[in-house]
């Protein structure tokens, strides 16, 4: 079972699209997951635009690989790397904690997530 960053167990990040890098809606990562995609967040215009000059076109559908292509606002789990290049650039969409698995704690400090935690429904 995999565990978010604050230690419990991970949330859904998204069913619709379905995301993930098994397509179980949970960023839920092994070894075979060289991307790390282990960061729930929710898209922004800038943040895919960004992707998209670095060469990791996330809007243009592609059927064959069963992505319906991402539009701002969708949650999707991200590579904990390319999050981390957004922040380094100003681009970083916010983050779901509870769906983010605890490996991204290897590649992005917990400070920095926090700064970007999209306010839950009970804090608001």
């Amino acid at each position: 079972m995999s565990t978010n960053v604050f230690g419990n167990p991970i949330k859904l990040c998204s069913s619709e699209p379905l995301t993930g890098f098994y397509r179980d809606g949970c960023c839920h990562t092994g070894e075979e997951d060289l991307g790390v995609h282990t960061v729930c967040a929710r898209v922004t215009e800038e943040f895919l635009e960004f992707s998209k000059e670095r060469g990791n076109d996330l809007s243009t559908p592609k059927p064959e690989f069963h992505f319906p292509g991402l539009k701002p606002g969708d949650k999707w789990c991200l590579c904990a790397a390319r999050w981390y290049e957004a922040y380094e650039a100003g681009a970083a969409p916010l983050v779901d904690l509870e769906a983010t698995n605890e490996k991204t704690l290897d590649i992005i400090p917990m400070s920095i997530l926090v700064k970007f935690a999209e306010k839950s429904e009970q804090s608001g």
